[in-house]
Formats: structure tokens, sequence, C-alpha cells
């Protein structure tokens, strides 16, 4: 390793995500070229073998890359391929398969392995399918659920980061139905708090300004329809102001949403999984970036999909992906000046 150079980039480690979807595409397309090499050290969890299979399929033959065997062995001038196997496999684009999320999470599990021993300085995931990465060692909804047990950690925030608003999620993976029961005021506060300590230390936000949005349909309309803004939101937001935080709310999310009301605050609590991500998907779903906050480490990923049906198409865009990418390095880098 090169431990001048070292100091200067971070190293950023991605992983392969399902082989069968646009994961290996868009993290090719988003490191095609040299301007990201200026910035920071890419290492592709994975297999050579993969990349050189789409390299081909997206006629991209001049995308360049170094083989490791360990982040150790890092090149920082290059795009690195760290093999987390040697089989060769049948690569099947758009098919969902035992093999795609088999190596998913054999890839995942070598990346956070070493995101956890600080051998790399932050994680993009990109896309794996939450059935068929089901296994032994991973029985979670998602990366988050993963990464957040694995970082020693009870809770995490699901913050959807795009660049004219940020959105956090107080309730999750879920099923609709157990979403009122668990909108209790402990779970909002620990949420909240994961928020203002995030857009403080992972975005140089000194003095965050943060809009939480109701459960219920127009905010309950004063107990009509619902009580749990009056008993548990309201209550929650007063004792926050009274602590000198900026927290306003409760706000009806069509209304706050309708009138753009996003783009005046630094983050935004919502109560539930489709009320936060529906409008974020909506006004940035091929830019904005999902990142875990309340982490030791650092880890972002791309705010789509496997979208298996234009796999192997050279259709899908990088936009996400490459984001995801660079908001990693900034969350890097805002770390070590607020540490420094």
């Amino acid at each position: 390793m090169e431990k001048d150079t070292r100091k200067k980039k971070a190293l950023i480690g991605i992983t392969l995500g399902d082989m069968n979807g646009v994961g290996p595409e868009v993290i090719i397309k988003s490191l095609s070229g040299n301007k990201m090499l200026d910035h920071l050290t890419p290492v592709i969890y994975g297999s050579a073998k993969v990349i050189s299979f789409y390299r081909k399929v997206l006629n991209m033959e001049n995308f360049n890359y170094t083989q490791i065997k360990a982040v150790s062995e890092v090149n920082h001038r290059k795009v690195n391929v760290l093999n987390c196997w040697e089989d060769t496999l049948e690569i099947n684009p758009g098919q969902s398969n035992e093999i795609g999320g088999k190596y998913a999470f054999e890839a995942l599990r070598h990346a956070t392995a070493d995101l956890k021993e600080g051998k790399i300085d932050a994680l993009v995931t990109a896309p794996i399918n939450k059935h068929n990465i089901q296994q032994d060692d991973f029985k979670f909804v998602g990366h988050t659920e993963y990464l957040t047990e694995a970082a020693g950690k009870k809770d995490s925030l699901m913050f959807l980061i795009s660049d004219s608003f940020r959105i956090g999620i107080v309730t999750g993976h879920m099923p609709l139905k157990d979403v009122a029961k668990s909108v209790t005021k402990e779970k909002i506060e620990a949420k909240l708090k994961f928020m203002q300590n995030s857009l403080k230390k992972d975005f140089g936000i000194v003095k965050p300004k943060i809009a939480i949005l109701g459960l219920n349909p127009h905010a309950g309309e004063n107990g009509l329809l619902g009580d749990e803004e009056k008993e548990i939101i309201e209550p929650l937001i007063l004792e926050q102001k009274n602590k000198g935080n900026i927290v306003m709310g409760p706000f009806p999310a069509d209304g706050f949403f309708g009138a753009a009301q996003q783009n005046k605050y630094d983050g935004i609590l919502a109560m539930y999984h489709d009320q936060g991500l529906m409008p974020f998907k909506s006004l940035a779903f091929d830019t904005g970036v999902n990142y875990t906050a309340g982490l030791p480490f650092v880890r972002t990923s791309p705010d789509h999909g496997t979208a298996y049906s234009i796999a192997g198409k050279n259709q899908a865009s990088e936009t996400s992906m490459r984001n995801a990418i660079y908001l990693a390095l900034d969350v890097v880098n805002s770390r070590a000046e607020n540490e420094g």
C-alpha cells in the first residue's frame, strides 16, 4: 500500500450486489474515466470475472482495473477489484436466483469485515435482492439491518439524501398494520437524535432545522383523525424546542410536499417507510442516495433496487451510484473535520 498517498485519498469499498442485477453496470459506469480517482480510491468487492463479463456486455472494454486479494495490495492510481471468490459462475442478467444471492452476501461479508477493522474508510453497497440473499448468516430485511447489527448497534436511521432535501424514517421496514403501535415517543426521539447528530457530524450543519411529519392524514386534524400527534408528537416537539433545538411540526405529509416545504429544512423525519420514500423517489429517484446514519462507520447506497428488467441492457443510470460514492467520501471528510 502506498502510505503517503493513502493519507490523502479515502479508500471507498463498493460491494458488487446481485450480479444478475444492475449493480455491476452502475459500478462500472460510475468508475469509468479517471475523474473519480483524483479524489478517492475505489475497491470493488466481488469478482473480476463478473466485472469482465459486464465490461464486454456494456461494450466498455476501456474500463481498466487491477485485481487484488486484500486491501493491503491496493493501487491508489487504479480501480481495484478485490476477488472475494475464485469460482466461475454462470451470470444471468435479469434473473433472480440462488447464485446471485449467495455471492452478493459473500461480497458484503468481506467488505463488512474490512470496514469494521478500519481497512476501508467507507462502504457503498450495490443493490441486493432481499429474498434470494436470505441464508444462515443473512436473515435480515436489508443492508441497513445487517450493517446495524454488524456495528454492534441496536438501531440506526435510514436517511435518504438528495441535493435538495434529506428525509429519515422512524419505523422503516415493517408492515403498515404495525406502524401506529410502533410510533412511540421513545422511537421518534431516538430517530430524531440520530438525525440531529448526523446533520452536525456528517453534514457539518451546526444548528440543524428539522421538520417532523404527522402520522395520520392532516396530522390528525386536531384529534379527529387520530391522537398520536396530540399525545406523542406535539409534546415531543415542544420538549425539543425547550432544549433549544429547531424542530417544527407535526406537518401533514401531503401538504408539506405539495407546497415544496422540504427545501426549507435541513432534515425531515417521516413516520413510516412509504411516507418518506414515496416523495423522495418521486423527486430524486435517479439522483438520491440511501445513507445509514447512527453507525460508527460510513455506509451509503444508490436509491434503487436490482432492476432486473433492464439488467445487462446498458439502460441503467449510474447517477445514484456515483452520488452514493461521492456522498460516502463527503461524510468521511466531514467526520474527520468535525472530530479533528
